[in-house]
């Protein structure tokens, strides 16, 4: 990443702003990680070192180095034209990798380029899958394709496991729980607001109970904040409980500019824009 020489002295010679964002530029290249997110990238490594599609495709399909696929498939996804089927196939075929991290940059993936129809399978992992981190992702998924079939499963998620009826089912990491509580917010549905209640009430996990209580906002256009009994009371009691409901948007990345980011030709940060899950029928985005 280093210029040659001539070059190095030429802009030296053009005066301090340039010499300062040439030393910007080589610090943050130094210091930067290698991958980050597949919606964008935070780095000037990924993107003056990110390989071209045919060797990110080679890297996805490593079958010695899951580094490599993980990689790979991230660098793919990060492509706007990732959501074509070749590409898509590829994302479906590394959900089944016997790693965690190839694994959960497919989902990823598949979340940024998905359709609906591949949200059931996703839930699925949600449930399943034996790594928490692919859990996570995959319950970040629920947020971003919208499909009534995966409700059933979102619930069971939702629910704290109990040693005393396990037949419930249950997710035990609360992350996953926490965006759980999100996705349910866009289905408007009796089912959903009463599990969102009662997760306030048993869920003893802060970052869960707020998330519920966004939902459950959104849902009904109500604020009854973590109050469970006034929910309870409100809901047994009103003939049309989603008359108000607001828009769901799923949380997105979104930073301030750092230090540096500020230079000439140093990226924005890669935040991304506010958006309704794909499947959910257009609607104005209100503010959460």
């Amino acid at each position: 990443m280093f210029l040659p020489r001539p070059q190095l002295g030429s802009i030296a010679q053009r005066g301090p702003r340039a010499a300062g964002c040439l030393a910007a530029l080589a610090l943050l290249v130094g210091g930067c990680d290698s991958l980050e997110n597949a919606r964008g990238t935070n780095s000037l490594l990924t993107v003056f070192s990110a390989p071209p599609p045919g060797e990110a495709a080679r890297w996805a399909t490593d079958p010695w180095n899951a580094d490599r696929r993980a990689q790979g498939t991230l660098l793919l996804a990060a492509r706007p034209f990732a959501g074509e089927p070749v590409y898509m196939a590829l994302f479906r075929d590394r959900l089944g990798d016997p790693d965690g991290n190839v694994r959960v940059a497919a989902v990823r993936a598949i979340a940024a380029h998905g359709e609906p129809d591949i949200a059931v399978d996703l839930a699925g992992m949600m449930l399943d899958d034996p790594e928490p981190l692919v859990r996570l992702e995959a319950a970040k998924a629920m947020q971003r394709l919208h499909n009534p079939l995966v409700v059933p499963m979102l619930l069971r998620a939702l629910r704290v496991p109990s040693e005393l009826a396990p037949e419930r089912g249950g997710e035990p990491d609360p992350r996953v729980r926490t965006e759980v509580a999100d996705a349910l917010g866009q289905y408007a549905e009796a089912r959903v607001v009463n599990a969102l209640i009662e997760s306030l009430h048993e869920d003893r996990r802060l970052s869960v109970q707020a998330r519920a209580a966004g939902s459950l906002s959104t849902l009904t256009g109500q604020d009854f904040g973590y109050d469970y009994r006034t929910w309870t009371a409100w809901f047994a009691t009103v003939r049309e409980p989603f008359a108000a409901q607001r828009a769901y948007v799923y949380p997105v990345f979104d930073r301030d500019r750092t230090f540096f980011e500020h230079f000439p030709l140093v990226p924005d940060p890669p935040n991304e824009p506010a958006a309704s899950p794909v499947g959910l029928s257009p609607s104005p985005v209100a503010s959460r």
